[in-house]
């Protein structure tokens, strides 16, 4: 009994390592799971390819933004448009171009423009902010083939400035009023050039024959400008003086 107690122990012993060396088998068939991660490993490479297609469409998304800045373009054209504008109220058809005159001795040589050989017109900016000075430019085109001379002195080339909508229509500042300068102020205008003439006005009221003007200074609003010179017709323009 005892020699058949000992051999049915060694028996289950043997079971038991059996169950244990089975318990093993399941270990060995996990191992080929990092052969599994090989593919996807592989299947990584092919992420970046993608993400490398996305980044093309990125490329794709860089010429919108060129869109965008073209537009930003159309805002600076349209932005020039507005000055322009300005321009074309005065009547102008001598363009945005041109210098500042050269001015000449009245006394000089060169003859003096004739009023069908220049072209005269007007331009100021469409509005003028609280600290900022209105800018008044008379623009002389000379249409001829000869160099000439062009009298824009304040009581040749007049330059007026009206409230509009004011209660009556005179004038509030006139360059003919008080000039600093009371004699003629000639510019060479070569053949077929421009030339520029600029006026700063301070906002001061004036009156006429240097008599004592009103106090104070225009105020905000819409302001009408015109120039008056001698067999041209008259040139306008409007501008705003505006709130603080």
């Amino acid at each position: 009994m005892l020699v058949a107690w000992g051999v049915t122990s060694g028996g289950g012993g043997g079971s038991r390592d059996d169950g244990k060396s089975g318990g093993s088998d399941p270990v060995e068939s996990i191992t080929p799971g990092p052969s599994g991660s090989g593919p996807a490993i592989s299947q990584q490479p092919g992420g970046r390819d993608e993400s490398g297609e996305n980044g093309g469409s990125g490329g794709s998304g860089g010429s919108g933004g060129a869109d965008a800045s073209s537009g930003g373009a159309g805002d600076g054209a349209s932005s020039d448009g507005a000055s322009t504008g300005g321009a074309g109220t005065a009547g102008s058809g001598t363009g945005g171009g041109g210098t500042a005159g050269q001015q000449v001795p009245a006394g000089s040589p060169l003859p003096e423009c004739k009023p069908a050989a220049v072209r005269l017109s007007l331009r100021t900016k469409v509005s003028y902010g609280p600290d900022d000075r209105p800018k008044f430019e008379l623009i002389a085109k000379n249409t001829s083939s000869a160099t000439c001379k062009a009298d824009l002195g304040p009581k040749s080339a007049v330059l007026t400035v009206t409230e509009a909508g004011g209660e009556d229509d005179d004038p509030i500042w006139s360059s003919k009023d008080c000039p600093a300068a009371a004699g003629p102020l000639f510019l060479k205008v070569p053949a077929g050039a421009t030339v520029i003439h600029t006026v700063d006005w301070n906002r001061t009221l004036s009156a006429p024959g240097c008599a004592t003007p009103p106090a104070g200074k225009a105020g905000p609003g819409t302001y009408l400008l015109e120039a008056k010179t001698p067999g041209e017709a008259v040139q306008r323009a409007s501008f705003v003086l505006a709130k603080d």
